[in-house]
């Protein structure tokens, strides 16, 4: 970052550089849709101005997403970079419980291999053949 950079940005070229969304519009749309809070408030607005120490709450595919602005950013880099620019106030292990809790289980072992598969088909009354 330079020291020329602002201490405000756009909610949603934020999103965008700290990499949350993989397109610009796309998190102006989540954000134009309301569904984004900037410190517990409802934001409507893709303009609306963050800044460091902000805590955003928003909905990324099945999880929702509470974090902390640590810094700005001055362009959308790499995602180490991207990491850099923000405190996930979430634990990320209780998100994988969660997500492991919802995976469907075949006799406790997960998905059927090809091999169960084939045994279940064998047994079935209207087998082809």
């Amino acid at each position: 970052m330079s020291e020329a950079a602002p201490a405000r940005i756009r909610l949603d070229k934020w999103l965008w550089h700290a990499r949350f969304f993989k397109t610009r519009s796309l998190s102006a749309k989540l954000v134009a849709g309301g569904h984004v809070r900037v410190n517990r408030e409802k934001v409507a607005k893709p303009a609306h101005a963050v800044a460091p120490g902000d805590v955003l709450t928003f909905p990324q595919a099945r999880d929702i997403r509470v974090i902390r602005i640590v810094a700005i950013g001055d362009r959308r880099g790499p995602a180490p970079e991207a990491r850099a620019l923000y405190e996930d106030l979430d634990p990320p292990d209780q998100r994988q419980k969660d997500t492991a809790a919802q995976a469907p289980r075949f006799d406790g072992k997960g998905r059927p291999t090809k091999r169960d598969r084939r045994k279940l088909d064998a047994n079935r009354p209207d087998a082809l053949d």
